[in-house]
Formats: structure tokens, C-alpha cells, sequence
């Protein structure tokens, strides 16, 4: 059994992310076996997990991967582990729009049989604490709440009175902490800067962020209400879901670096799993792609924020067109995706897409429903995914001749390019919700590795037409397409 504990709140802002990390750190460094999860998409926040455990930060997303891989995805992750800390998203009961409890952190709480500890800003009240922790506390039945960790206390009086209005709500309290400047992580304009970005302080506020959690909480009682967590039924889930690895072991290059750092562990461990040899580089700094590439993987992460350098890279963007011209297979989420249109923000980019790029005011988030519109190296035409977008750039047009997805909601629109081995979309997917797309991709790196074909067989050569939607795609009408392939469980 893994010891395990939930860190929630009753609404964004209130330190849960200050407060896990800083747990996890904490418990760490006593010499216990941590195990990071955070619910939800985000990727930012599990590269701050595994600065302090040492370990993959891992997402429990219960709409992209389906509720019945919460446990089974938590298992892996958690395997040979002493404890595990599950960072919620949101606020405790906050989750996917009109879809219920989905994907909150209270569902992830109830899959997982985890206690929560709900972390409150107490900054601004004192006896209302106790209406808003019994309200969460008793809203609903199944979430156990075993305790609060009181954030942002301004005084001892203060404590005092929050300390004695919570004496009869039933609900221990397990910390306090005070208000410190020390473990604030900076943010912009898609939440906090990634890791990778600041190493030096990010290990500084990791460590300040422990050493407040030790300070301030009953690290004990914490451990024990972890330890109250019964069995898991669930078995635990494995890559080799992927299936059969194919033949010739393709290697797969996978952009990281400061400049993407928006990724799932499971895509490298199915890619594996597949047959692939995974590798590592860096836009920034490789001028060249790894020697024998024969597939590529662009994720997320802040193009725009290095543009400049990556447009001096004159010779990997060079290289990157090429291998996409040869009909390679190439999988671009997001920030991959400015990365292959023609320019960002008026400074050239690969110029894969016939397509440009912008920052706009506007924050694009939310979950998406795909359905693959045409046949490309991740989905055959009618499959079903389940992802979501996060980002504050547009692209024109925000679709090509043979769109990538047709999406169902929050509206019914076409988005994307595919053409030869290119699949490039704004849509962030997990891939552990559809192993198939890692299967896909894998055999059409041993395909081209093989025959130097386009992966799909057609044609290669020219930039990805970014003109008009053809007939008999998806355009404003109903997205037609055979069964769901792989699709999540809701």
C-alpha cells in the first residue's frame, strides 16, 4: 500500500502549490520515497514535484485518460514509493465545465481512496474559517477531508482566533503558516515559470518552501492521516499497453530545454515501450538533430519567450524542415506548433506551416473533444481523443487543407495541419488515454526509417498548405467518423 495524501483548496490562489512541493520536499528529505501527482493537465507545476522528490512529476487527468486510469496511472507512478503526494487543481470540487465532478480534484480524491488536506488563505478572515471548511467538509460525503493547513496567518492573535474558531468544526488543523516572501515562485502570462527556466531559484524556493512546511506543520500527524489510506484494488498501469514493439528500434528526438518543457512522462515510456530509442535535445542549443533521427516530437512549453534564439538556430530549423519534407513523422503540440509555422511573432520559424504566429491578450484554455478529421501519424480518420488547449498565441489560418482535429466544443471548428508525417495542432493530448497514438507514431518512424517514405505514403515536399478546409471535411456540420478508437472513459 502506498501512504497518500491530497492537497486541495477551496479556490485558486490559496498556496497549494506552495504547500505540496514544499510537503514533498520536506517528507524527502527525511528520507522517505515521494511519490509526485498533480490532478489535472498542467505541466508546469510537476517539474517543481520532481525538483523536490527527485522523481517524474506525474498528472492524474481523469477527462483526457478516462476515471478508470486514475489508480491504475497513480500506481505506476507510485511504485516502490514510502508516500505520495497528490497536488489538486483548482478549487476542491472545481473540474471539467458541464461535466460534473469530472476531472475535479474531490473525484481524484474519492478514485485514489486519499485523504485531503485542504489548504486555506487565511489572510483576509478569521472565525469564517470554520463556515468555509465545514461547508467543503460536509458538501460532499465521500471526500474525506482528514485536515487544513492554515496559509498566509499574519500574526500569532491571528492564529489564536482561527485555531479556536476551528476547534468544533471536527477538522484538525495540521499547519500553519505565515506569510514569506522567501518561497513565492514568479509567474507570467501562462502561470508559473517553468523549472527549467530558473534552476538556481527554483532550488532556493524548493528548499525555502520546505523548510517552511517543517516549521509550520505536524509533519507526524500528517504522515499518519497518509498512512490511513486503504488498499488500492486497481492494477497498476503499465506501457506495455502499447502493444507490440516494432521492428528496427526508430529513434524518436524529443525537443526539451528551457524553451519546451511541456511533457508527459508516459509518452517517453510508451515510445519506448513501442520499440522506439527515445532522445533528448535541445532547440536552443543542438544545431543539428540527433544522428539518425527517423521521427520527431515537439511538445509544449514558451517559444515565445525565445524566439530570437530560436530563430538564430538557422541550422536546426533547416534540419527540421528537411526531416518533415522527407516524410518523416513529426508530432507538434502547441508551442511545437509556432515552431513549424513560417514565423512567430514576425521572426522566422521553420516555415513547415504555411501558417503564422502571434502572442495575443487572449488565454485559449480549456478541454478539448477531438475527433481526427483525416488519417496522420497519431489517429486514423474517425478516432476519438480527448485533450486540451493552453495558450495565448493565435495561428493563420488556425487551420490547413487537411485539418489535424475537428473540435466539438467549446465550439464545432476545424483546427490544425496534417500533410505527409506533420501532425501539428494547438491540442495538448495524453497519451496513456490512447496508447494507440504512441503505437501509430512509433511504426511510422520504423516505416520511414526503413523506406524513407512519407508516413502516410503520399507524396512529400513543400511547406503544410494552410488554405482553405476542403470538401468533404469538417467545417461547420456535425464531425462524422467511425467508432471512438481508444477514446477515455468519462
Amino acid at each position: 500500500m502506498v501512504a497518500r495524501l491530497v492537497i486541495a483548496a477551496p479556490s485558486s490562489g490559496a498556496g497549494k502549490t506552495t504547500v505540496a512541493t514544499g510537503l514533498m520536499a520536506a517528507f524527502a528529505g527525511r528520507g522517505l520515497a515521494v511519490s509526485p501527482h498533480k490532478v489535472g493537465p498542467d505541466y508546469i507545476d510537476p517539474g517543481y514535484h520532481a525538483l523536490a522528490t527527485g522523481r517524474p512529476g506525474r498528472n492524474l487527468d481523469a477527462y483526457m485518460c478516462g476515471t478508470g486510469l486514475v489508480a491504475p496511472l497513480f500506481l505506476h507512478g507510485s511504485r516502490g514509493c514510502d508516500l505520495a503526494v497528490v497536488e489538486g487543481v483548482m478549487g476542491l470540487y472545481d473540474g471539467a465545465a458541464d461535466q460534473g465532478e469530472l476531472a475535479s480534484t474531490a473525484q481524484v480524491s474519492k478514485l485514489l481512496k486519499a485523504p485531503v488536506v485542504l489548504v486555506v488563505d487565511a489572510s483576509s478572515q478569521s472565525r469564517s474559517v470554520a463556515a468555509l471548511v465545514h461547508g467543503f467538509a460536509s458538501w460532499d460525503p465521500e471526500v474525506r477531508i482528514g485536515g487544513v493547513i492554515l496559509n498566509k496567518v499574519a500574526t500569532d492573535r491571528h492564529e489564536h482566533l482561527l485555531r479556536e474558531a476551528l476547534g468544533e468544526s471536527g477538522v484538525p488543523v495540521l499547519g500553519v503558516l505565515r506569510r514569506a516572501p522567501a518561497v513565492a515562485t514568479p509567474s507570467r502570462h501562462l502561470g508559473l515559470v517553468p523549472v527549467a527556466e530558473r534552476q538556481t531559484a527554483a532550488v532556493e524556493a524548493v528548499a525555502a518552501q520546505a523548510e517552511q512546511v517543517l516549521a509550520g506543520c505536524d509533519m507526524e500527524a500528517l504522515l499518519a492521516l497518509a498512512r490511513s489510506a486503504p488498499e488500492l484494488s486497481a492494477e497498476a498501469w503499465s506501457p506495455a499497453v502499447v502493444g507490440r514493439a516494432v521492428a528496427g528500434r526508430p529513434r524518436i528526438a524529443v525537443a526539451g530545454g528551457a524553451a519546451f518543457t511541456f511533457s508527459y512522462a508516459e509518452h517517453t515510456e510508451l515510445l519506448t515501450a513501442a520499440g522506439a530509442e527515445v532522445v533528448t535535445f535541445d532547440p536552443l542549443r543542438d544545431e543539428a538533430l540527433p544522428e539518425g533521427t527517423s521521427g520527431l516530437v515537439i511538445g509544449g512549453g514558451f517559444p515565445e519567450m525565445y524566439g530570437g534564439e530560436l530563430s538564430a538556430n538557422e541550422p536546426l530549423r533547416k534540419a527540421v524542415a528537411d526531416l518533415a519534407a522527407s516524410g518523416a513523422p513529426v508530432a507538434a503540440e502547441c508551442a511545437g506548433l509556432l515552431y513549424l509555422a513560417r514565423s512567430l511573432d514576425g521572426t522566422p520559424m521553420c516555415g513547415v506551416l504555411d501558417a503564422d504566429a502571434r502572442m495575443s491578450e487572449r488565454l485559449t484554455l480549456g478541454y478539448r473533444d477531438a475527433v481526427a478529421v483525416g488519417d496522420s501519424v497519431l489517429a486514423p480518420a474517425g478516432a476519438r481523443m480527448r485533450g486540451h488547449e493552453f495558450h495565448r498565441t493565435v495561428i493563420e489560418p488556425g487551420a490547413g487543407e487537411r485539418p489535424a482535429w475537428g473540435l466539438r466544443q467549446p465550439e464545432r471548428r476545424v483546427e490544425g495541419f496534417v500533410r505527409g508525417g506533420v501532425h501539428a495542432s494547438y491540442v495538448h493530448t495524453h497519451w496513456a488515454g490512447a496508447p494507440e497514438a504512441a503505437a501509430r507514431f512509433a511504426a511510422a518512424a520504423a516505416d520511414w526509417s526503413a523506406g524513407g517514405r512519407a508516413a502516410d505514403g503520399s507524396v512529400t515536399g513543400g511547406p503544410v498548405s494552410g488554405g482553405p478546409v476542403s470538401s468533404g471535411s469538417v467545417a461547420g456540420g456535425p464531425v462524422s467518423g467511425g467508432p471512438v478508437s481508444g477514446g477515455p472513459v468519462s
